[in-house]
């Protein structure tokens, strides 16, 4: 087994969405950390011992914006790279260190955003 997998955390309220991705990231050997919501997302990133190299959020979750969710995560990981998923990427402007992906996307797409926005990829 080559160098250890990137640890991917996946913010999707959709389930067959959700589960679509993380087989997607499973079969390119990340490892993935799965969150319906905001709030299980930032129990995760702050939990101190999970490792994360990569937040991949959908922009309109239930309980919490993704953007806003992505302000909460960069005050506990600063230099945490983040991927926003939306059907409507074009009219998002996001900050420094974070991308969009457009939904539907292929998984050609996502593998190799994903990869772009890995350190050391």
């Amino acid at each position: 087994m080559s160098a250890a997998a990137s640890t991917i955390l996946v913010v999707e309220d959709d389930a067959i969405v959700r589960m679509l991705i993380v087989d997607v990231l499973e079969e390119l050997e990340f490892k993935v950390v799965e969150a319906a919501d905001a709030a299980e997302a930032l129990a995760a990133v702050e939990n101190t011992e999970q490792v994360i190299d990569l937040m991949m959020t959908d922009v309109g979750l239930p309980d919490m914006d993704g953007k806003a969710l992505a302000n909460k995560v960069r005050a506990l990981r600063p230099a945490l790279p983040i991927l926003f998923a939306s059907g409507y990427a074009e009219n998002i402007d996001v900050p420094a260190g974070m991308q969009v992906i457009a939904k539907p996307f292929s998984i050609d797409q996502l593998r190799d955003k994903v990869k772009s926005m890995l350190p050391g990829a």
